[in-house]
């Protein structure tokens, strides 16, 4: 499994970001990349300036988001 150090050891230029907002937003101010075999980046477009967070599919799964909800193979 990845841990921190490996998931932020990543490069992310260049990953394709969707929406991933699970309300009835309509702003799409959070969003989602694969960036690797278990590895996912979170961001939010809202704060462009600030650097998304990676988690592992494990960790994305314990928190209740499935990738494949937004169309995202996992």
């Amino acid at each position: 499994m990845l841990d921190g150090t490996n998931l932020y050891g990543l490069d992310i230029n260049g990953a394709s970001f969707v929406k991933a907002c699970g309300g009835p937003c309509t702003e799409g101010c959070v969003t989602l990349a694969r960036i690797g075999d278990n590895a996912w980046a979170l961001g939010d477009s809202k704060r462009p300036d600030a650097a998304p967070l990676r988690f592992s599919t494990e960790e994305l799964t314990a928190a209740g988001i499935d990738p494949a909800r937004f169309g995202l193979s996992v």
